[in-house]
């Protein structure tokens, strides 16, 4: 390993000094604290920089030492059908399925109502994760090193979007991340991967351990499983949907589940937003500063819809796509953030601010008349997978299933 001593603070962490900045009266009555880490929660960010996935981490050095060849399948098979389907399994095989056998505090009742939520929300939630948190996150570009090393900013934008969202959609039906179901295996198949990743770029002269800390570490994992609950929830409201606190407590559930079999250790787990609100800006003062990876990554995803499939007026859909996404992230962010990213300044929030009524009215009317919720979430299932379906053609959404 090329990595210094776990005691040197990456620089990429901003200094203790400059996290003290005040929290606005209202938040802080909501939060019931200050945003600000105190000396040990920071000390204890810092240190996470250093961490990775123990369990995952142990049984990728199984593999390498068993080989890769034998060592796959029988991973495959165990996540597939479980560990009693793997004749005479291996010791560290079993042991690594044995850890991410349920927890004692996951409620798949609550997990499905999270997923019931979120299928309601239609096309909002995939705005919000895509052109809010998945934009958003290339501003840090500690987040964007990874994707650098390993050819990303190269490869198909498109094809890293639908792969997500394929995940995403699989992680949030009803049953998908119990044993058997497709977001559990899914969530383990990338959990691996991301060994993988983090085992190769441990080891390359390139990664600049002094800057960056480990490679996919737990800040890292943990602002990224933040933001599919945190920073969705809060760009629900913003886009004019109504959030109960039984839902929010619901979708945390699901994504602390997820986290927890994506390999998040247990302190950034949490059940409450206003915790997950405080850890995640905890998660950001270790980044660092935009740069030309914001930029690249940022241009990139969006002209990623310029290459939707669309079986009906394709060009003009593509054009509307294109120009309805860049709005979204301009509703979230301002012309400083877009200019970092490299997106145009003179961007205007139309479309949210068109539809934010109407969203708003339409989703607490069908809430509470009778009957309709059931087909408020049917429908919103089925927008979302439609918007899948424009992220590739049918046959490469049949290879990219078969991948995960």
């Amino acid at each position: 390993m090329n990595a210094p001593a776990p005691a040197t603070a990456p620089t990429r962490a901003r200094p203790f000094e400059k996290t003290a900045t005040p929290t606005p009266a209202w938040l802080r009555r909501l939060l019931g604290r200050e945003l600000a880490p105190s000396r040990d929660e920071y000390q204890a960010a810092l240190d996470d920089l250093w961490a990775g996935d123990p369990a995952m981490d142990a049984l990728i050095d199984w593999m390498y030492a068993y080989g890769p060849a034998r060592a796959r399948p029988l991973f495959e098979t165990a996540v597939r059908e479980g560990v009693d389907a793997v004749p005479d399994c291996p010791a560290p095989l079993r042991a690594f399925m044995d850890q991410v056998a349920a927890p004692a505090w996951l409620d798949p009742a609550l997990v499905d109502e999270g997923a019931r939520f979120i299928q309601s929300t239609g096309r909002a939630a995939p705005y919000v994760l895509r052109d809010l948190a998945l934009m958003g996150g290339y501003l840090l570009s500690g987040f964007n090193q990874s994707l650098v090393l390993t050819g990303a900013l190269s490869q198909g934008t498109a094809r890293r979007v639908a792969e997500t969202g394929k995940w995403w959609i699989d992680c949030t039906e009803e049953g998908g991340l119990l044993p058997g179901g497709e977001g559990y295996r899914g969530t383990l198949h990338v959990r691996m991967v991301h060994g993988l990743v983090r085992r190769n770029l441990d080891r390359r002269q390139e990664w600049d351990h002094a800057r960056w800390g480990l490679p996919l570490n737990q800040v890292d994992m943990a602002a990224t499983y933040l933001g599919f609950c945190v920073v969705m929830l809060g760009g629900l409201r913003k886009m004019g949907i109504p959030v109960t606190a039984r839902e929010s407590r619901a979708v945390m559930h699901l994504w602390k589940y997820a986290g927890w079999l994506m390999g998040v250790d247990a302190r950034w787990l949490v059940d409450r937003e206003r915790d997950g609100i405080v850890l995640l800006h905890h998660a950001m003062m270790t980044q660092s500063r935009p740069d030309w990876t914001s930029r690249e990554l940022g241009r990139a995803l969006s002209r990623e819809p310029l290459s939707q499939h669309f079986r009906h007026l394709p060009a003009l859909r593509r054009r509307w796509a294109y120009r309805r996404h860049l709005s979204i992230t301009r509703y979230f962010l301002n012309r400083e953030k877009m200019r970092q990213l490299g997106l145009p300044e003179g961007a205007s929030p139309w479309f949210p601010l068109v539809t934010l009524v109407p969203r708003f009215a339409g989703h607490v009317t069908l809430r509470y008349l009778p009957g309709l919720r059931h087909w408020q979430q049917r429908r919103g299932r089925r927008v979302q997978n439609a918007a899948l379906g424009h992220l590739f053609g049918d046959q490469e959404r049949d290879l990219v299933r078969a991948d995960l």
